[in-house]
Order: C-alpha cells, then structure tokens, then sequence
C-alpha cells in the first residue's frame, strides 16, 4: 500500500439541484475515481469526500455539506491511498507477452483503469485472477497465440 499525502487544492463549490460539489482548479493527476480521503479546510476537522477524477476534472464528492464554505475554497486533501501507479506494471506486462496479447493496445483511460483493478486486489490470487480478467480482453498480437 503506498504511503498516504497530503495535497494542498483550490476550488469553487457547486451546488446545482443535485448534492453539493467541490470542483478543483486542477485536475489530480496520479488518483483515480472513487477513491476516497478526507478534505481539511482551514484548521480542524476533516471533511470525508469521494474523489471523482474525469477526463479534465476533479470533483470532491463531501459526505457532509454541513461545514462547506461558500465559493472559492481552499484546503489540505489527505489520501490514505497515497499516489497511484500509472505505468503497466511488470506482471500485467509479462502475462500479456506470454499469451501473445497487446497491452499497447489499451489507451490511456483503459490502463488507467487496468492498474487501478490490480492494484486494489487483496492478495496474490485476487491480483492473478485480475490479471487473468485484462489479458484476456485484450486483442492477439498479429500471428501471435490466443
């Protein structure tokens, strides 16, 4: 598990009709949706949220909007998940060589999600299973075994 950080982040608050929303000036990079951490605004308590990252935005869904300032905010984002992997890692990579599958062949958003699965599996079994799930979904390399 990688270590927990802590961000510092500005945004605007969003209330439509639906539930209130922190939208960040930036978009994170590095976490994924639905991760989950805690927002510190000001000094004191941590506000629990859902992060919800997007092709171009990051919005913080509060489990409470009783806190929320109004407007701009700025606060402290901790993330006990810590930074996530971004590159294929060697296993995933091996397997897919081994069975004659490309794993070039997932775009950005796919092998975003691809290593996100695998790095939430529980234990060995559950990352193999995983693993096993991926390359089979993906295409034959020319000439190369199913």
């Amino acid at each position: 598990m990688p270590d927990p950080i802590t961000l510092d982040v500005t945004g605007t608050i969003r209330m439509d009709d639906g539930p209130a929303l922190l939208v960040l000036d930036e978009r994170l990079n590095g976490h994924d949706t639905f991760l989950s951490g805690s927002l510190e605004l000001g000094i004191g308590d941590r506000l629990p949220v859902k992060i919800l990252t997007f092709d171009h935005v990051t919005v913080l869904h509060p489990a409470s909007t009783a806190s929320l300032p109004e407007g701009a905010w700025s606060g402290r984002l901790h993330l006990r998940h810590g930074l996530r992997a971004r590159s294929i890692p060697d296993d995933l990579a091996t397997a897919a060589i081994r069975r004659g599958r490309r794993i070039g062949a997932l775009d950005e958003a796919e092998a975003r999600y691809a290593v996100t699965f695998l790095g939430e599996a529980a234990s060995a079994p559950i990352r193999a299973a995983r693993i096993d799930v991926i390359v089979n979904a993906l295409p034959a390399i020319a000439g190369g075994s199913r």
